[in-house]
């Protein structure tokens, strides 16, 4: 994977080399340089988008993640913005063979721990907590409602079929709907 971080040039990720495509980090208008793929965008461009890396011809496969996800309906230009208005879905032949390009991790020099906890029959492990989280104040309430239902002290036989849960919480904040999309709140949650 490829993050271009140049000074003035728009940061994109590459996730594999045989990709047809880049990911924009950053809102993109006509005449941007992506000096890492020496191209020049051609329209709008939201961030978290696709931009075409070389011309591809209408009824081609497009790959990203080195795998095809769609078919050109129209051709698209080096530059231009891939998205549903010029992908359409089309049958191919899958190759099912995953994780061929992994190779071994390597062992820590050093022993690594964790701060878990020994089960009764000598396992370890960490607690196991699902976490009920909540995007905006509105639904807190319920939120905390849904904790309090999976209480194993209101309601023991809520999590009896999940032995290896520990429990439920409510991850919730006080923030509102009309949070600022720039600021601090936002991106702390």
């Amino acid at each position: 994977m490829m993050d271009s971080t140049r000074a003035g040039s728009p940061r994109v990720i590459q996730l594999h080399p045989e990709d047809d495509v880049i990911i924009t980090l950053d809102q993109l208008i006509a005449g941007a340089r992506v000096e890492s793929e020496d191209l020049t965008v051609a329209g709008l461009i939201p961030p978290g988008h696709k931009i075409a890396t070389r011309a591809i011809a209408q009824g081609q496969a497009v790959r990203r993640y080195s795998q095809v996800i769609g078919f050109t309906s129209r051709p698209i230009a080096r530059g231009q913005h891939v998205h549903t208005h010029n992908l359409i879905v089309g049958d191919f032949a899958r190759d099912y063979a995953l994780a061929e390009e992994t190779c071994q991790t390597p062992s820590p020099a050093a022993q690594v721990t964790f701060d878990g906890i020994v089960r009764p029959d000598g396992r370890v492990a960490t607690r196991n907590y699902i976490g009920i989280l909540t995007s905006v104040n509105c639904s807190a309430t319920l939120g905390r409602a849904i904790a309090d239902r999976y209480s194993r002290d209101v309601h023991p036989e809520a999590l009896a079929c999940y032995p290896n849960v520990d429990g439920v919480v409510a991850l919730t904040h006080d923030s509102g709907c009309a949070v600022d999309s720039e600021g601090e709140d936002l991106a702390v949650l």
